[in-house]
């Protein structure tokens, strides 16, 4: 089943299970998706979504660092709730060795030698790794392994 519908299916379930948390995050994701389709006028692909998704959830995790340090733990919480909603519906996140090994496999396939060939690096990594990874990690490790 494609990721839009089943965003859709499940926000229909949302409705009938009356979980207003669950519904409003679908929504809000639902929203971003539909907002990008129009922006660019083009229909979104899975992977576009996924990419959609991943901004959502690192939006969030900004907001719950901020609302944590000015001590309002409830709109943490809220922020909290909403990424795990989201995550639902992203990919298996790959362990540390798992990304290790795929950045190996780029380094190799790219040719790269040194820190002037990152950006081919990354290119070869960015679909692979797309709300799998965090994508700041992986730049850190590639840059780590081509000095």
């Amino acid at each position: 089943m494609a990721l839009i519908e089943q965003l859709k299916e499940e926000q229909k379930l949302a409705m009938k299970a009356k979980d207003k948390l669950r519904l409003g995050t679908i929504r809000l994701a639902l929203s971003a998706i539909k907002q990008r389709e129009v922006d660019e006028r083009i229909t979104l692909t899975d992977d576009d979504i996924i990419a959609v998704m991943t901004k959502m959830v690192k939006q969030r995790r900004d907001s719950v660092t901020q609302y944590e340090a000015a001590n309002r733990q409830d709109l943490a919480d809220a922020e909290k709730a909403e990424i795990v909603v989201l995550e639902e519906f992203m990919p298996q996140p790959l362990s540390e060795e798992e990304v290790s090994a795929l950045i190996d496999k780029a380094i190799t396939e790219s040719g790269a030698a040194g820190m002037q060939d990152m950006g081919n690096v990354m290119g070869v990594l960015k679909p692979l790794l797309q709300g799998r990874a965090d994508m700041g990690k992986v730049s850190g490790l590639v840059r780590a392994k081509l000095a």
